[in-house]
């Protein structure tokens, strides 16, 4: 897959997951899961989320805890892969 079409598929990707003011704590085995059937997983991050952190710093904590990669961050969503 080249790059081109990557960024495709990121772009028509809806946010299946939502991070709120649970944490990443909470959402952390629901992203194994959906890595388990997808390559690609999109997420978004809530203002309650966020606090005084930003997206970016979010996205490399969930991707630790979830044995993942961040493919992408771009604003408050952040697509992430295996």
């Amino acid at each position: 897959m080249t790059d081109r079409d990557k960024q495709r598929r990121i772009h028509n990707l809806d946010a299946t997951l939502r991070v709120g003011k649970g944490g990443i704590d909470s959402v952390v085995d629901e992203l194994e899961s959906q890595l388990e059937s997808s390559d690609l997983v999109k997420v978004k991050f809530l203002r309650s989320a966020r606090g005084g952190t930003t997206s970016e710093e979010l996205a490399e904590q969930l991707a630790e805890r979830a044995d993942a990669e961040v493919v992408q961050t771009r604003g408050h969503t952040a697509v992430f892969q295996r």
